[in-house]
């Protein structure tokens, strides 16, 4: 058994830490790069409210946001023309607007079509040439980290997301875990001897080291942390822990969580997906707390697998859709803007007569912000997204 296959295996992966190579040292001075990812497909027109359009709010008639009215806490906050912050974001992401580190990217995604969360999951981290089908071996984080020097990739989950496929050496925590020894010191003592003299012992003794380390480096925040709420809301709870470790060692990570799908019940200015967001800004506005100084090299990408569908359902939802919007953030973009290519939201103007259309593909945009960050030249991107046409839209 190879090394780093017994890292995978070893018992510390079920309690939510899988080590694939070496712990690495402290990150340098460069850029740092997150991902975070919102599986389920979020409802973008409830988050970048686009309120100057009529067929907006004909099409929502018990969830379209409003921008006037008495009632200042449940009205999106008019960014431009166009478009305004949903209400549940207003605090903290109207914060990162205020101060130029926050951009929206409407009409964002990826050509896939089938409108499945996991096929669209799967086209978007593995990053490849839509015409050369889907490689499962190689995904674009995996990719992106082979070619910038010194890179220290790690994703903050339970298991190796699908967007690091093909890369040994990368660290994958899930905080939430990380805390909960899987082995206690007198079973972390018998591991040892177990394989003592082996071939295998200097991977036994570079896990429980690497566990122990984590526990030691979040004991102190998660004791006085209330770490009860899940799903959505555990980004909130996790994410200083996420900036800390971000800070000190990694400079490219991945992030996820769920609850995203909104069939029924989905709310407006209040509701489940209204609650959702306000996690998502909160753990935002923690992330760069807890970063410092190094938040001004840092910048985050928000994505989901699809949009929703421009029209409320029967339930008072939406159904999956296509284009999305993304947001940009960070103290190394140039944001309080919405960018990228826009078109007028009317009868007649929706993707297949029911969803946003995706005119800035999610590899242009990433293939941009990653040659702005590490100077990636054109052969170089072509390996990481094969066939696109890198575009950073201005945003660093």
């Amino acid at each position: 058994m190879k090394r780093r296959r017994f890292l995978t295996d070893l018992p510390l992966a079920a309690a939510g830490l899988a080590v694939h190579g070496r712990l690495y040292a402290a990150a340098d001075a460069g850029p740092k790069f997150l991902l975070v990812f919102l599986r389920g497909g979020y409802d973008c027109a409830s988050a970048l409210v686009p309120y100057a359009s009529d067929y907006y709010h004909a099409c929502r008639p018990t969830i379209a946001i409003q921008t006037g009215g008495t009632d200042a806490a449940h009205a999106a906050q008019v960014l431009d023309a166009n478009w305004a912050l949903a209400p549940a974001l207003r605090a903290d992401f109207g914060a990162l607007w205020q101060a130029g580190e926050l951009a929206a990217v409407p009409f964002a995604g990826t050509e896939d079509r089938s409108r499945s969360h996991f096929e669209t999951q799967d086209d978007i981290e593995l990053g490849g040439s839509p015409a050369a089908g889907r490689r499962f071996g190689s995904g674009f984080l995996a990719r992106l980290s082979a070619e910038v020097s010194g890179a220290r990739p790690i994703a903050f989950t339970s298991a190796l997301p699908l967007a690091f496929a093909g890369l040994a050496d990368v660290p994958s925590i899930a905080i939430r875990d990380a805390a909960r020894a899987p082995l206690d010191a007198r079973q972390g003592g018998l591991f040892r001897e177990l394989y003592a003299g082996q071939p295998l012992a200097d991977a036994v003794g570079e896990g429980l080291e690497l566990r122990a380390e984590v526990r030691a480096e979040l004991a102190a925040e998660m004791k006085d942390s209330a770490r009860s709420a899940r799903g959505p809301g555990a980004f909130a709870a996790d994410a200083p822990r996420l900036g800390a470790l971000l800070r000190s060692r990694f400079s490219i990570g991945f992030v996820d969580f769920g609850g995203w799908d909104t069939h029924v019940n989905q709310g407006g200015a209040d509701g489940a997906l209204a609650r959702n967001l306000a996690a998502l800004g909160t753990g935002l506005s923690a992330l760069k707390t807890a970063l410092g100084p190094d938040w001004n090299r840092t910048v985050v990408v928000v994505v989901s697998e699809f949009g929703r569908t421009f029209r409320e359902n029967g339930n008072r939802g939406t159904d999956h859709g296509h284009g999305s919007v993304y947001w940009v953030l960070g103290g190394a973009v140039r944001g309080g803007r919405v960018v990228g290519r826009q078109q007028r939201l009317a009868a007649g103007t929706l993707f297949e007569d029911r969803d946003y259309p995706v005119l800035n593909p999610y590899r242009d945009l990433l293939g941009g912000l990653f040659a702005r960050l590490w100077g990636l030249d054109a052969q170089a991107l072509e390996r990481v997204f094969p066939g696109a046409r890198p575009d950073a839209l201005g945003l660093v």
